[in-house]
């Protein structure tokens, strides 16, 4: 299974083998270990849990600390759930690190996105805004018309309109994997990648290859 938790350290520069520079995303995947293997027979469908970033005993709470003292595993900060398909073979304890993924690989990133906060429709969705002439003084950045009178009489769902910006679940696909430095559990992906910096992400094998 190519599949695992990361945390986004930043992007660098890396030279590729014909002396181009690449510019990569570090990500910090691993080393994760697998807290549960679930099956067709037991729960209706294949996946498996992998546990992420070792925290002393008395940070996780008592449901978690018993469910992975079942395999001797230490306290992991982040767990999180992949599908799998019929012809992996996983076992509950196992360690898995960045040597999972290759130069070349094609992966897809899973990410909470930066919030930005409660923006207007022109960086929220890229209205144009109103005219800047003919009178106009404080409704240049407004959407203007929202909608009818009396057909339909209301505002239509879905409608684009200020609010809440960023802060949802992205995923960007087919990012190469550039750099794999199995002794500091380090990837390099060629591109940006979903989140802040110090953030979680799940980095999956693409789907779109």
């Amino acid at each position: 299974m190519k599949g695992l938790i990361g945390r986004k350290l930043g992007m660098a520069s890396v030279f590729a083998e014909d002396g181009a520079v690449e510019h990569v995303t570090l990500i910090e995947c691993g080393p994760c270990f697998v807290t549960q293997v679930k099956t067709m027979s037991t729960d209706g469908y294949r996946s498996v849990q992998l546990g992420f970033e070792e925290i002393i005993a008395k940070k996780v709470t008592g449901g978690v600390k018993g469910h992975l003292a079942r395999n001797g595993l230490p306290g992991l900060r982040i767990l999180r759930e992949f599908r799998i398909g019929s012809s992996v073979e996983l076992e509950e304890g196992q360690k898995l690190t960045a040597d999972v993924f290759e130069s070349g690989d094609y992966v897809d990133v899973t990410g909470k996105a930066k919030g930005k906060g409660f923006q207007g429709v022109m960086k929220r969705h890229g209205f144009r805004g109103g005219p800047k002439t003919h009178g106009q003084s404080d409704r240049q950045r407004s959407p203007g018309s929202i909608g009818a009178t009396t057909t339909p009489g209301r505002v239509l769902k879905g409608k684009r309109m200020p609010g809440r910006m960023g802060g949802g679940r992205v995923t960007v696909q087919n990012l190469m994997v550039a750099l794999v430095d199995v002794e500091r559990n380090l990837i390099g992906v060629r591109g940006a990648v979903p989140g802040p910096v110090q953030g979680i992400v799940l980095i999956k094998e693409g789907r779109k290859q």
